[in-house]
């Protein structure tokens, strides 16, 4: 299991090692023992400029996914997941507001991401159902308390999921 996690914003401490524990033990959990997934943490401008360009939508969110594993060649290397993408500055505020530990914040966002990834989705309340499920757990085996991290990450307007994918008219790296 390999995470390579980046930490490209200076605003929000982030304990980088730890986040990476965290997305190992992730892997672990799912059964993926030799998949690989890279992990950038960034400012708000920055998932900003990834929203609109991925998703069309206007501001930051809190996490988004690209899963390798769709398209085209995704067979070719069923271990290489993706990237997940997590706003740190938008998870402080998030965990501000539920009065969350920052810390625990920061691994349901990783959690959250790596299960797109891994294909999971929020979309349909049952899929909602079997991914909340599936966090809780990767989270308790993590020694993250459920109610310290547990919230809920509502798909966007419309219920269209938070796992990026490219616009329209565009293909994957463009």
């Amino acid at each position: 299991m390999a995470i390579s996690l980046r930490n490209r914003q200076k605003r929000v401490p982030v304990e980088t090692g730890w986040l990476r524990r965290v997305g190992v033990r992730a892997l672990s959990v799912l059964a993926r023992p030799r998949a690989e997934c890279s992990v950038l943490v960034v400012d708000d401008a920055a998932m900003a400029a990834l929203n609109r360009t991925y998703r069309r939508v206007a501001g930051p969110t809190d996490v988004l996914a690209f899963p390798m594993t769709e398209g085209r060649f995704g067979k070719a290397w069923p271990d290489l997941l993706g990237d997940v993408v997590i706003s740190a500055e938008t998870a402080r505020r998030q965990a501000r507001v539920r009065k969350a530990d920052l810390r625990a914040e920061l691994a349901l966002l990783l959690v959250h991401g790596i299960l797109h990834l891994v294909g999971y989705d929020h979309g349909t309340a049952e899929e909602r159902r079997r991914m909340w499920h599936k966090q809780r757990t990767i989270l308790a085996a993590c020694g993250i308390q459920a109610s310290a991290a547990v919230r809920a990450i509502r798909a966007p307007a419309g219920g269209r999921p938070r796992a990026a994918r490219p616009a329209p008219g565009r293909r994957r790296g463009e």
